[in-house]
């Protein structure tokens, strides 16, 4: 650990996000346990999967009925939410240098052309309700929808901003889809826990930090997390 430099941890955060998201292409949007336990040999993931392999063909939420939500990706690509994280990296790397704020407003024509052109991904309910927004003329303060959905979008910010606090602000502006407090709040709690261990805290003792730091329902979390963590380690 100890030759590991901060822009390994940089670039380890945010290659290990998209990689992470794509080994959940095969299962994504499916919520049986059970079945998906099955699905991957009942040990873990081995491999890539393409949207709704060994799932029969298909995945499904619960009320949305059996679906192929990613018709336009294979074996290794990303879902939405890893597309957005390389949505987000493009927009930082454009406005490289000089280093500019974090500003929705100029990202939306990019994220508007991408989900018109080049997508490929299930196009969320809370980024279509947003999409008619902007087409409406919605300010962009107001844009978003409802749901408690996190998404964790913001990590190349890492690379791009130093301050935990400007991170919370941009993790939450990536957002942009999204207005609901647990939502964003869980966009702020992944936000700092990373920064964290980027700067050298061990995962755990950040996760526990970050849980006390932000307290209430944050801290249920993540003592439940760490319960249930707990209880999978144990061989007994």
């Amino acid at each position: 650990m100890n030759n590991i430099t901060k822009q390994d941890s940089i670039r380890g955060a945010f290659f290990a996000s998209i990689v992470a998201d794509a080994l959940c292409l095969g299962s994504h949007y499916e919520y049986d346990a059970k079945k998906i336990y099955k699905a991957y040999g009942e040990k873990p993931i081995e491999k890539f999967m393409s949207p709704g392999e060994m799932m029969g063909g298909m995945t499904h939420g619960i009320g949305w009925g059996e679906q192929n939500y990613h018709p336009g990706k294979k074996a290794g690509g990303t879902t939405d939410y890893g597309d957005y994280n390389i949505l987000i990296l493009e927009y930082l790397a454009k406005i490289a240098n000089p280093v500019q704020d974090f500003d929705v407003s100029a990202i939306i024509p990019h994220w508007m052309n991408r989900l018109e052109n080049s997508w490929g991904s299930w196009i969320c309910t809370m980024s279509r309700e947003t999409f008619a927004q902007v087409k409406k003329g919605i300010r962009v303060e107001d844009l978003g929808g409802y749901s408690n959905a996190t998404a964790i979008r913001h990590v190349a910010a890492h690379a791009y901003y130093d301050d935990e606090e400007v991170l919370v602000d941009v993790a939450k502006k990536a957002m942009f889809t999204h207005k609901e407090a647990h939502a964003l709040g869980g966009a702020e709690f992944f936000a700092r826990v990373t920064n964290r261990v980027i700067n050298g805290t061990e995962p755990r003792v950040a996760i526990e930090e970050v849980g006390k730091l932000m307290g209430g329902f944050y801290q249920d979390k993540v003592n439940q997390a760490i319960a249930k963590y707990e209880e999978e380690s144990n061989p007994q």
